[in-house]
Parts: C-alpha cells; sequence; structure tokens
C-alpha cells in the first residue's frame, strides 16, 4: 500500500502561483510514474502533468509553460509549481502514483486550488 497526502493548495489571484506538494509513505520505494490530476466541478478527472521516476516530463497542453513539475526520489515526494495561474485552473487538484509490476493506482485525497479573477 501507498499512502499519498497533498498540501499547499489555496486562494489565490489570477496571475499568481502556488506550489503543490504530495509525499508518498508507505511501501512508496517502488513508485514508479507520480502525476497530478484535476477536477473541477461538473467535469472528469484530467491528467495536469507526469513524472517518471527518471525525471522525463509530460504537461498537458492547457498548462504547458505555466506549470512545473518535479520529484524527489529520496523523500518520495513530487510537486507541481504553477505560475500564470487562470481562473480555470480552479479544482481540486490530485496526487497519482503507481508501484512497479502493479496496476493499482495510487490517489491522494485532494487540495482545493480556487484562483480569483
Amino acid at each position: 500500500q501507498v499512502q499519498l497526502v497533498e498540501s499547499g493548495g489555496g486562494l489565490v489571484q489570477a496571475g499568481g502561483s502556488l506550489t503543490l506538494s504530495c509525499a508518498a509513505s508507505g511501501s512508496a520505494t517502488t513508485i514508479t510514474d507520480m502525476a497530478w490530476y484535476r477536477q473541477s466541478a461538473g467535469k472528469q478527472r484530467e491528467l495536469v502533468a507526469r513524472i517518471t521516476r527518471g525525471g522525463r516530463t509530460s504537461y498537458a497542453d492547457f498548462v504547458k509553460g505555466r506549470f512545473t513539475i518535479s520529484r524527489d526520489n529520496a523523500k518520495n515526494t513530487v510537486a507541481l509549481q504553477m505560475n500564470s495561474l487562470k481562473p480555470e485552473d480552479t479544482a481540486v487538484y490530485y496526487c497519482k502514483t503507481n508501484r512497479a509490476l502493479s496496476s493499482v493506482d495510487y490517489w491522494g485525497q485532494g487540495t482545493q486550488v480556487t484562483v480569483s479573477s
């Protein structure tokens, strides 16, 4: 089992910045990719950014150039630096990971990000 705990959400004005953090515990030494998803009211959960254990990153088009994902394998943490925030970035942000040789997805409880115009 892997437990994920997110932090860093909050209220920010448009154009501002926030950094989200996610810490993995439990059987975290075998986790592989780590990712951030988000879900806004009335919409499906969507992928925001993903990072492999080796540090390769990928981003959704709607955050490219504004968000940066990073991880610390020694601490089993992943962060999402969010700049130039827009009201449409308002959502609950979730951290997700998997363990090697397992199809089980592990999710955090989510952290609310609200961007005011």
